[in-house]
């Protein structure tokens, strides 16, 4: 007989199957943000059913007038009366807006979701979007933060979070008829968005404020009306803003060919910015004595990169904080846990800024010219030339990536003459269609020599340690060697690619443990004929990666693949006529263990010598991977290749399930071409 208790017990137990079920049936990303959905770069994804399914729930938020209210996780299943709601809501207009990303991230969504299934619906819907941001502007340039208008603050012009910001980013892709959007307005529409981003930069420089005749920042809003600073929620009081204003300043930097207006406005904002920065302190978290919430303090670390403070006063840039009494306090420590906590006052937004204004100041030449940008680049501003020796435009790689347009229209090649380049590269984000070019594969390197403990920043420093870090897609290197000469001290990391349809091309990559990290959650690269050695996990990450004709050197007894594909992903990495060599006296290696369970690693026609161990393959103490790890080879040779020995949970493909390893299978037709092109 089972009693109340014992019913009780059952009950939690039936709740918890149910939730565990729930989740093992859940889509795959349903563990994500609704932003970091809009952003994510695998395009596969977006063509499949979940994607579809989305879209109907972005559909259904969406309002007549055409804009989406915020802080909706559109990803969440809806019930039938959910549904009918929504449908209800359709007419009603007035949460509206553009705050926490709101609007702009539908609009991208369905972008995407509409390249891989141009569903009428779907552009429509863009368009109307488009069309709702077009009719909230004001006629001064500036967006409310809601529209229709709702009385308070809200009607001020809102660089609150990057509100507008975002919109201006958004104005600039579809004016420059850029590849971020996937559908094409009119030409109406497009002159329309030019004129409205003219508008929203002008409306930026107006309310750049001033203090003694000199441009500063901005506020995080700004009077309607006046254009002067104003006050939102009351601990948001009228000041200078460290946190928005990187965002405008970066904005106004993206911008070819500046007026002199803008290129003040910069000079102005990056003086502010040098001014009122903070050394010698960090933000930690700690334990709260009173509440269940982590509290949060100021503490010195004279080693700490610089921090700015959210608010500072309009006139003397001292930075202030305050409770929900709105009264100012001189520190952090002055007002309660609730804001204290529930609320960041510091940001290191603005070293950004920093870190690139000296090449933007350089692509200047110095010059308040309009034309004076040219001047930094070749006579062909799609074509670089880097030489130590002084007969290039420039001396140094990142000064030549960084005088690159951002988002360029046609790919920008760079050619590096033979050298030493002792640099930490990086090619950011805004920098795709970049070409690298050596001189030679010998005699053009990269090097650094970082490494784990010497970076010392948590457990996390591993990724910190890159000679060279790849973020613009559509990247394509050749010729080139990069290393990293630390030495066996732990990871320390030669090339880190975290960016889709990245290629390299008769390149080497030197270095011990984790030599070559690709990464980036639907990333695809493309590595041919390139020599890549290490110690222990030299070829690891999440990304989708094929390997053709490439050495793979281990230096010691180890693991030659780390592999962590997500749960899902069809292919992870793909070796293909690889040859596979050790050093002297190497004797033990693994084709790979699974840094995650799902791992995939195939090898197919590739030379094993004699090092790599009979089983094969290693579980890195993790059974329950022998289950969900995909690892297989196929039509090897060499004394290394023993398919009779491997372990059991490995596979051996037959010829038929072979054929499906081809380049546009698993690297997608577009990025196919690309290479061909390339090669």
């Amino acid at each position: 007989m089972i009693n109340n208790k014992n019913m009780s017990a059952l009950k939690r137990i039936l709740n918890v199957l149910f939730i565990v079920v729930s989740i093992s049936v859940t889509a795959q990303v349903q563990n994500k943000s609704w932003k970091q959905i809009t952003e994510s770069n695998n395009e596969k994804w977006f063509s499949s059913e979940e994607a579809a399914n989305i879209a109907e729930n972005v559909l259904l938020y969406q309002r007549n007038i055409g804009g989406w209210p915020k802080n909706i996780q559109m990803q969440l299943p809806l019930s039938d009366t959910e549904k009918q709601k929504l449908l209800v809501l359709k007419a009603d207009p007035i949460d509206c807006t553009i705050d926490n990303g709101a609007t702009c991230q539908e609009l991208l969504f369905l972008s995407k979701v509409y390249k891989k299934n141009p569903d009428e619906r779907y552009k429509i819907a863009f368009l109307k979007g488009l069309n709702y941001l077009l009719t909230a502007q004001y006629d001064n340039g500036g967006w409310p933060q809601f529209y229709p208008l709702i009385k308070g603050y809200y009607t001020h012009v809102t660089y609150n979070d990057d509100a507008m910001v975002n919109v201006l980013e958004l104005f600039r892709e579809i004016k420059n008829k850029s590849n971020v959007y996937s559908i094409n307005p009119s030409s109406e529409i497009v002159e329309k968005v030019n004129a409205a981003f003219n508008k929203g930069i002008d409306c930026i420089l107006k309310t750049q404020y001033k203090q003694n005749g000199e441009l500063t920042a901005w506020c995080a809003q700004h009077d309607e009306i006046t254009l002067l600073p104003a006050k939102a929620r009351a601990y948001e009081l009228p000041s200078l803003s460290g946190k928005e204003s990187a965002k405008i300043t970066l904005l106004l930097m993206s911008i070819e060919n500046p007026s002199q207006e803008i290129i003040d406005a910069v000079e102005g904002a990056v003086h502010w910015f040098e001014k009122t920065k903070i050394n010698g302190i960090k933000i930690e978290s700690v334990s709260s004595a009173t509440s269940k919430k982590d509290d949060k303090v100021v503490v010195e670390s004279p080693n700490a990169t610089p921090l700015w403070a959210r608010f500072m006063d309009l006139d003397t840039n001292v930075p202030f904080f305050c409770d929900r009494d709105g009264i100012k306090k001189a520190t952090l420590a002055e007002i309660g846990l609730e804001r204290r906590s529930g609320y960041a006052w510091y940001t290191d937004e603005p070293k950004e800024v920093l870190k690139k204004y000296v090449h933007w100041k350089k692509n200047l030449g110095n010059s308040s010219s309009k034309d004076s940008k040219k001047k930094a680049l070749a006579k062909d501003e799609n074509s670089i030339v880097v030489d130590q020796k002084g007969h290039g435009n420039f001396l140094t790689i990142q000064e030549a990536i960084n005088s690159a347009p951002s988002f360029p229209y046609q790919r920008i090649t760079i050619f590096i003459k033979n050298g030493i380049y002792k640099e930490k590269v990086k090619i950011h984000s805004w920098n795709p269609k970049i070409t690298l070019i050596g001189e030679s594969r010998e005699g053009t390197i990269i090097t650094n020599d970082d490494y784990f403990n010497k970076i010392g920043l948590g457990r996390n420093s591993t990724f910190y340690t890159y000679t060279m870090l790849v973020e613009g897609n559509d990247f394509f290197a050749k010729n080139l060697t990069i290393q990293n000469t630390s030495g066996e001290v732990g990871q320390a990391v030669a090339l880190n690619v975290n960016a889709n349809r990245a290629m390299f091309s008769n390149c080497s990559f030197l270095g011990n443990q984790d030599t070559l990290y690709t990464s980036g959650e639907g990333a695809k690269n493309y590595f041919s004929k390139c020599y890549i050695e290490g110690t222990t996990d030299f070829i690891f990450g999440n990304a989708t990666a094929v390997f053709d004709n490439c050495e793979i050197h281990s230096k010691k007894d180890s693991y030659i693949t780390a592999a962590s594909t997500p749960q899902g992903t069809t292919f992870g990495y793909v070796f293909r006529e690889c040859i596979l060599t050790a050093a002297e006296g190497v004797s033990q290696v693994y084709l790979g263990r699974p840094w995650r369970i799902y791992a995939k690693t195939v090898f197919m026609n590739c030379e094993m010598g004699r090092h790599i161990k009979p089983e094969g393959w290693e579980n890195w103490s993790k059974p329950e991977a022998e289950k969900t790890a995909f690892y297989a080879e196929y039509n090897c040779k060499g004394s290394g290749f023993q398919p009779q020995k491997r372990v059991s949970w490995s596979r051996q493909l037959t010829k038929k399930e072979s054929e499906e390893y081809d380049t546009e299978a698993i690297l997608g037709i577009e990025f196919t071409h690309q290479i061909q092109s390339f090669k």
